[in-house]
């Protein structure tokens, strides 16, 4: 029986799957940030620890395992995979492969070969794939190189709308009841102080304080979730054109917690819009399983094989696919 194995690492979590040659699950494993650019040597231990999970739930060696693919955020640059091929080499799977978590995301959200895949979880990213094999990618690289948003950035926002509407600058918003509510504070001042005073950060949670708030109505929230979209709407024109698949039929997929997870469509809505204007054939779509998936779909196609039916349908028909 042949294995192969799937990784995602991402800003704040890493996930590993191993499937058997029927698309059974054999095993998964679990950890923290696998991002090497938020914390090279974090990312480094919590891929392993993920792995060896997985193999160890599998009750398999790494030489049983037929391919290993690897999807890591922060996976951008050259000068990244000068880091990441020595890490990922002492994993010690004979036959492995490395890409940026983009990669894995579009393969488990089209049935094409090529499309759009925008990203937003933790932080924002965007790439595509032409019929002819061309990777662009636009984004990736935080908000001083051109980003904006995800949840590292939304929680931010949540937070200091809550601070600029306390001091006048601008409307009275939901998200003051609810921060003050999440962080346990009884009033703006004393968030204030102590936020100022300890050099805190907003945690990512907040990020989910939007959602709810822009669903009671609030503009405030809904104006930033707005942004988020036509930021990454901006993204994905950027890469249609660059690709030059305006007039082309293929899927956009988004994925990561924001745009999968969040309620209602206050950030699709305006991705939908910027993807007619560019490309009218387009289609957007929701992942609809983890991006881990499409790093095993790519371990096995990575073998020189078609993928199977049964890995491809068994996957495939899980609709939430929880490594919890």
């Amino acid at each position: 029986m042949n294995y192969y194995l799937g990784v995602d690492g991402g800003g704040s979590k890493t996930y590993a799957l191993i499937v058997d040659g029927q698309g059974n699950v054999a095993g998964k494993g679990r950890s923290g940030n696998g991002n090497h650019q938020i914390d090279r040597e974090a990312a480094k231990l919590n891929i392993r620890e993920a792995v060896e999970a997985a193999l160890q739930q599998a009750g398999l060696t790494r030489e049983q395992i037929e391919f290993a693919y690897f999807g890591l955020a922060g996976a951008d640059r050259e000068a990244d995979y000068r880091i990441l091929r020595p890490m990922i080499a002492e994993l010690g799977f004979p036959r492995h492969e490395i890409s940026c978590d983009t990669m894995i995301a579009l393969r488990a959200g089209t049935d094409r070969p090529y499309g759009v895949v925008l990203i937003c979880g933790t932080g924002v990213n965007g790439a595509g794939v032409s019929p002819e094999g061309q990777f662009y990618q636009c984004g990736g690289f935080t908000y001083l190189l051109g980003d904006f948003g995800g949840g590292g950035s939304l929680c931010v926002e949540a937070f200091r709308s809550v601070i600029r509407a306390w001091d006048g600058r601008e409307r009275p918003t939901l998200l003051t009841r609810l921060v003050l509510d999440d962080l346990g504070y009884s009033d703006v001042q004393e968030m204030f102080d102590d936020y100022l005073d300890h050099g805190r950060t907003p945690p990512l949670r907040l990020a989910k304080l939007l959602f709810t708030a822009a669903q009671e109505g609030d503009e405030v929230a809904r104006e930033v979730l707005a942004r988020q979209g036509a930021e990454l709407g901006k993204s994905a024109r950027a890469v249609i054109r660059r690709l030059a698949m305006e007039s082309l039929a293929f899927d956009v997929v988004l994925a990561g917690s924001i745009v999968t997870r969040g309620e209602g469509e206050f950030v699709r809505d305006a991705i939908r819009e910027a993807v007619k204007e560019a490309a009218p054939g387009a289609r957007v779509v929701t992942l609809e399983v983890e991006p881990v998936v499409g790093a095993v779909w790519l371990a096995v196609e990575a073998t020189g094989i078609k993928l199977p039916p049964a890995i491809y349908e068994r996957l495939r028909s899980v609709s939430d696919f929880s490594l919890a």
